[in-house]
């Protein structure tokens, strides 16, 4: 039975975690954007012409 490398899966999962983190680590900056007002919503503009 053929089993795959340790290392090569350790590789895989660390790249993973860090795609993960960087993207939970943007998402989380454009949700405090938003909560400080930085941003707006485009749909709630047009609504109000």
């Amino acid at each position: 039975m053929t089993m795959a490398d340790r290392s090569a899966l350790k590789f895989v999962g660390f790249i993973f975690a860090t795609v993960t983190l960087a993207v939970m680590l943007a998402g989380g900056m454009i949700v405090k954007g938003y909560a400080d007002g930085a941003y707006t919503l485009d749909g709630a503009a047009q609504v109000s012409r």
